[in-house]
């Protein structure tokens, strides 16, 4: 009569927030940040799911210094990694400006929603009525969950690549003066 337990794998939640100027020096930093933050997550610096994470940033804070700016106020950046999927928020000042996502062939300006549209999974504004801010959020795939994944990770000038396929951990070390070990 009594069913048998069911085990869930264990969930992974990694999150980050910072709070910048709402400069163009603001902007330089939060895409450094997050740069190095998905390093010590494990998605290296050169490697497509970082650099995904990185354009989205920079062009998400880009857009909250040029066009969410409010004197005295800063914008926030925050991720969270969860099941394969890197969740982008950027929150500005600037309630009443919503981005809008350009025509293609459009004029120069709003490129950069084209570049993150084309990144993401998913992307949308978060009006938050009654407060000071909104949210601009993009969703970026950064493995499968579930499934095989790869991803590489830097330690001490060597590249470390991990597989995880259901229950089976592979390690292998990549050096690339000695071969692979």
């Amino acid at each position: 009569m009594h069913a048998e337990p069911r085990l869930h794998e264990p969930v992974t939640v990694r999150t980050f927030t910072q709070l910048f100027s709402c400069t163009p020096r603001g902007a330089r930093l939060a895409r450094r940040l997050v740069a190095h933050r998905m390093d010590v997550w494990g998605f290296p610096y050169d490697g497509d799911a970082g650099e995904n994470v990185e354009l989205v940033v920079a062009e998400l804070a880009a857009n909250a210094v040029r066009h969410g700016r409010v004197p005295g106020r800063d914008f926030r950046v925050r991720l969270v990694l969860r099941d394969g999927v890197v969740r982008v928020e950027v929150a500005d000042g600037r309630t009443e400006r919503l981005p809008v996502l350009p025509e293609r062939g459009g004029s120069e300006a709003g490129h950069g929603l084209l570049l993150v549209s084309a990144v993401a999974e998913r992307w949308g504004v978060e009006p938050r009525p009654g407060c000071a801010y909104k949210v601009v959020w993009a969703e970026v795939r950064v493995w499968q969950p579930g499934g095989p994944a790869t991803w590489a990770r830097r330690r001490e000038g060597r590249t470390v690549v991990a597989e995880a396929d259901r229950g089976e951990n592979r390690r292998q070390t990549r050096d690339p003066d000695r071969g692979t070990s």
